[in-house]
């Protein structure tokens, strides 16, 4: 996190916002981050934003999950408490599968649930910061930066792209603490 000075900038359809938010890019105007009261179909490439880990992750935690829970049931019914059920085998791999499967879910789901968290700073303690109550409602907002000591020329012409991108409602605020979304 870093000091910085920027301009919140109001945008009342979604379709106006990517093309906004086009614009701007083109000129080169470094867009913080953007703030929506539902998800915008084609806004995270529009930023230019990777993509997300947390499916990897998901995998990642499944296949974990998976091995565990198979070696752990193969190492109990061979080595550990070997039982004789009706002539059954000691390993016997049809009866694995749904635990098995369980445990791939359960890990798959718990990892994923835990990588959001993380990356969305969604954690105790952290406090979100709300750039105006207007964004869960209605509006979509936009957080440019305009550099660490603008002048208000700077600022004039970052407001000026702005209002030609469609911008409504461009508000400048100083010395706020704002964290770089990506």
């Amino acid at each position: 996190m870093a000091t910085a000075h920027y301009i919140k900038a109001f945008y009342e359809d979604e379709e106006v916002l990517l093309d906004g938010i086009k614009d701007l890019k083109e000129k080169g105007v470094e867009i913080l981050d953007v703030l929506t009261p539902f998800p915008v179909h084609g806004l995270d490439k529009t930023l230019g934003y990777r993509r997300s880990w947390i499916s990897r992750v998901g995998f990642i935690g499944g296949a974990i999950g998976a091995t565990s829970a198979f070696y752990f049931m193969t190492w109990i019914f061979t080595k550990n408490y070997p039982l004789d059920i009706g002539g059954k085998p000691y390993f016997a791999v049809p009866s694995f599968i749904p635990i098995t499967f369980e445990c791939t879910v359960l890990f798959a789901a718990i990892s994923m649930v835990t990588m959001f968290l993380l990356r969305s700073w969604v954690l105790p303690g952290v406090r979100p910061h709300i750039y105006d109550e207007r964004i869960t409602d209605d509006h979509f907002v936009v957080v440019v930066g305009v550099g660490k000591d603008p002048t208000d020329a700077d600022v004039a012409a970052i407001s000026k792209h702005l209002s030609e991108a469609g911008a409504q409602g461009i508000t400048p605020k100083n010395d706020i603490k704002v964290k770089k979304a990506y």
